[in-house]
């Protein structure tokens, strides 16, 4: 074919702009990835948040009961439901944490 664009031409641009077209759906996937992560961060910090935490006593300093998102003592697990929370403030030898402040979550509950 004189003067026009040959099969294997067409083929080659057209492989360049699938390619193209693939690289801008793994960008996407990779920022929505990205956005999936942060807001199961965020789910994660707002369930923590209504929960509580208990760090058990030091040899000079009373057990101190936290907020579940209270980062002076990032534990992972062993939560505390407002109940349980609420139990452990009422003992003498375990004391809110000055910081998270987690009887004001217990308020009204």
């Amino acid at each position: 074919m004189p003067g026009g664009i040959s099969d294997l031409d067409k083929n080659r641009a057209l492989a360049q702009w699938l390619e193209w077209q693939l690289r801008q759906v793994r960008g996407r996937i990779r920022e929505l990835e990205i956005k999936e992560q942060q807001e199961q961060r965020r789910r994660e910090q707002a369930h923590a948040a209504l929960r509580w935490k208990i760090q058990p006593q030091r040899s000079s300093s009373a057990a101190l009961v936290h907020r579940g998102d209270c980062a002076l003592y990032p534990a992972q697990g062993g939560f505390l439901d407002r109940e349980e929370a609420a139990i452990a403030l009422a003992e003498p030898d375990i004391e809110p944490c000055q910081i998270c402040r987690p009887e004001t979550g217990l308020v009204g509950g």
